[in-house]
This record gives C-alpha cells, sequence and structure tokens, in this order.
C-alpha cells in the first residue's frame, strides 16, 4: 500500500503540571498526571527546572531505586552527577545525554554536579521513562553516555530548523544511541515562521513539549508525519518523541515499573533485602 504521508491531528494538549520531586526539586511534569497517565511505551516525562541554584545548594534526588524500565536524561543547561549500587559515577554537563537501562534494578541518585554546587547557575534538563518489554525487564543495568559534541545535529539549508537527533533519525542525520524499543527523541529549534514536518510511523504514538510554554501535545495516530510550527516572533524549543508500543501489561508503583503485581511485590521485596546494592557513603 502506498504511504499516504497525511500530517497527524492533535488529540490532547495540556500544560504540564508544576510540583516537586527529590529533595524538593520543582519540575513541570508533562505526565502522568490527573489528565493524562501513560503513551506506551513512554511512562513519564518531567522538566527539571529551569531552577537557579545558590552557591552550597544541593538539592537534588538522593538515593533512590528503579527497575523494569530506562530513564533518560538529558541536560539544557547546569550540571549534575549520577552514582550507583553497582559503582558506576557519571557527570552531565549541559547539552549531555545519558540513557540508564535500570533492568534488573540498581539504587541510583541524581545530584547538582560540584562545578553548580561551589559556583551556583542554572540547572535545566528533561528525565523521560521508556518502559522495557517483558523479555527485557531483568536484564543487567547499563548505560548509554554522550556528550553533547558527540549528539548528531542538522538543519535545513535555510538555518530556520535546527534539530539535535537523541534517538531516530531526522534531517538525514541517524543518532548514536541504541534502543531496546524503537523510538525518536529530536530538540528542535525552530525560528519564527519555521515549519518542518517529521516522518513517524504511522503505528507508533508520538507527542511534543514545547519548553517555553510548559506544553505537553499528544498526537492522534491518523497519519505518518507530525507539523511542527512557529508562528510566533521569537524562537521555539520543541521536544518530539515518539515510539513503537509494546503492548505489554503495565504494573507500577513509583520507582518500579513491571507486568504484574507479583512483579512489583517481588521488586519491593529485592529492594528491601538490599538485593538492588546500595551507594556507598
Amino acid at each position: 500500500m502506498a504511504t499516504t504521508n497525511t500530517s497527524r491531528g492533535i488529540l490532547n494538549s495540556i500544560r504540564a503540571e508544576e510540583t516537586q520531586e527529590g529533595a524538593g526539586v520543582r519540575i513541570h511534569r508533562g505526565f502522568p498526571t490527573r489528565n493524562f497517565d501513560y503513551l506506551d511505551p513512554f511512562l513519564l516525562l518531567d522538566e527539571m527546572g529551569p531552577l537557579e541554584f545558590k552557591a552550597g545548594q544541593s538539592t537534588g534526588f538522593p538515593d533512590h531505586p528503579h527497575r523494569g524500565f530506562e530513564t533518560v536524561t538529558y541536560l539544557l543547561d547546569g550540571q549534575m552527577e549520577h552514582r550507583d549500587s553497582f559503582g558506576h559515577h557519571g557527570r552531565l554537563n549541559s547539552g549531555d545525554v545519558q540513557w540508564m537501562t535500570a533492568g534488573s534494578g540498581l539504587v541510583h541518585s541524581e545530584m547538582p554536579g560540584a562545578d553548580l554546587v561551589r559556583n551556583g547557575g542554572i540547572l535545566h534538563g528533561f528525565q523521560l521513562w521508556v518502559n522495557l518489554p517483558k523479555r527485557d525487564k531483568m536484564i543487567a543495568p547499563s548505560y548509554q553516555e554522550l556528550k553533547a559534541s558527540d549528539i548528531p545535529t542538522a538543519a535545513t539549508p535555510d538555518g530556520s530548523v535546527r534539530v539535535k537527533v537523541i534517538a531516530g533519525e531526522s534531517l538525514g542525520q541517524r543518532a548514536a544511541i541504541g534502543t531496546h524499543t524503537p523510538i525518536l527523541y529530536l530538540h528542535f529549534t525552530l525560528q519564527p515562521g519555521a515549519k518542518h514536518v517529521q516522518e513517524v510511523p504511522h503505528s507508533w504514538n508520538a507527542f511534543a513539549y514545547r519548553v517555553d510554554l510548559h506544553e505537553f501535545t499528544v498526537f492522534a495516530k491518523n497519519g505518518d508525519t507530525v507539523e511542527l510550527t512557529n508562528p510566533g516572533d521569537k524562537p521555539i524549543d520543541v521536544l518530539l518523541i515518539a515510539g513503537e508500543p509494546i503492548g505489554d501489561a503495565v504494573a507500577r508503583y513509583g520507582p518500579f515499573v513491571m507486568t504484574s503485581k507479583e512483579e512489583l511485590y517481588q521488586a519491593f521485596e529485592d529492594f528491601r533485602a538490599g538485593r538492588m546494592g546500595a551507594i556507598p557513603a
């Protein structure tokens, strides 16, 4: 059958909810909220800040466990440090990405980086949770970390549309990260009056997040492209995220995402028994 190349309509558009996570970090939550819960294979999208840190301030996300999914941390501005119960230590600076596959489970912390704590400054970024299919939920934890300079970028000939390709492909550039579930994760910057049409497989779920408005938009599955426009007089930044649905049952509670209540109970038991390890003091 020939491709129709029709543009998807908008199913829902809502303002992200402001709340707090971790040790009091202010976030804007696209989902899950009272208005929207789950978009297979995506479980959560949080925008951290932008927050202004005073020198000496170290508010972040202390030790907490995860099992059964992946976290994607994309830092627009600032610095964060990650430690986990397997001895991994990583540092994210402005523009960097960390793709953590929690798999069978670990304990980790995400705190402001040493330079940010010492000097103060702005912290601004995103965390996306991507579900793992049942067959992969108990794989060993692993990481993919990319510096800003290693993330593929592209632009239209006139420069009106620019994109950072975190996952998937756009404007002829393919991401450097591999994913368990096929997804797109694209950061577009659109100049005033710009328009971009992005191909998205017809069967995939897709949403956009407009950064300046904290606006979360879900697209209908009635076409194979998504059209992004900037009708305003200032540049805008938009995250376009799409993925192939997994279709598995979802049982989630707090930091664990499994396929049944029994698996959730086991996750909590394993955590309480110390089987996910602990971060050395």
